[in-house]
């Protein structure tokens, strides 16, 4: 598994298909803006829930992995759609660490909406697979 790959649905810059998000931290938690074209709604104008939990699963695995230099993989994975979320407008994908016990991290991860409305909460449980240098 390399931690640098550049064709990785969610965040990978060279696969044409990609969601291509791009985190930043932003005190301690990972953080990512993303517009979403027509190609991922689901149906008219709201976008499909499987992109959704794609950004919220990457916000989170990419956060260990990328940001904290912990191979991880998603052992656990729950969302709560709480309002539809609009194709075109600017949306806040947000992750965080809840906790840590022995291998496993539980995570918290939100999407909002440009008015600050949660729409999407999500919480993870990922597994630490090996630390990368």
């Amino acid at each position: 598994m390399s931690l640098n790959d550049n064709y990785c649905f969610a965040c990978g810059k060279e696969n044409p298909i990609g969601l291509k998000l791009d985190f930043v931290v932003q005190d301690d938690k990972y953080v990512a803006r993303k517009v979403l074209a027509k190609e991922y709604q689901g149906y008219d104008g709201i976008a499909h829930g499987g992109i959704l939990t794609t950004m919220l699963d990457e916000s989170m695995a990419g956060y260990l992995n990328k940001e904290l230099g912990e191979k991880a993989v998603t052992a656990r994975l729950d969302i709560r759609y709480r309002k539809p979320v609009p194709i075109g407008e600017e949306l806040v994908i947000t992750s965080w660490v809840e906790s840590r016990k022995g291998s496993f991290v539980s995570m918290k991860g939100s999407i909002a909406l440009p008015d600050g409305t949660i729409a999407v909460e999500g919480s993870g449980k990922l597994a630490i697979v090996e630390q990368v240098e």
